[in-house]
């Protein structure tokens, strides 16, 4: 799978979830790698990243919006 994949499935699992909700990058790396998901955290996570400055998601940490140079810890992803 590439970064387009992985980008696909969190604006679709972020659209379904709804904009006054959010997703974890777990729930994407488990739907698209179930078996060795946690080895794709980081491609999920740096996909979210892109997709954050495209202005197509928003990271939130803590309910609060966070500039991707800001990112410490866990993450949501939210579609915008």
């Amino acid at each position: 799978m590439n970064n387009s994949d992985v980008a696909e499935v969190i604006i679709l699992m972020a659209t379904e979830r709804g904009p006054d909700k959010t997703i974890c990058p777990s729930e994407v790396a488990r739907a698209m790698f179930a078996q060795d998901w946690r080895n794709h955290m980081s491609q999920v996570r740096d996909t979210a990243i892109s997709l954050q400055q495209q202005g197509k998601v928003r990271i939130t940490q803590k309910g609060v919006e966070v500039s991707v140079q800001d990112i410490k810890g866990p993450i949501r992803i939210k579609i915008v």
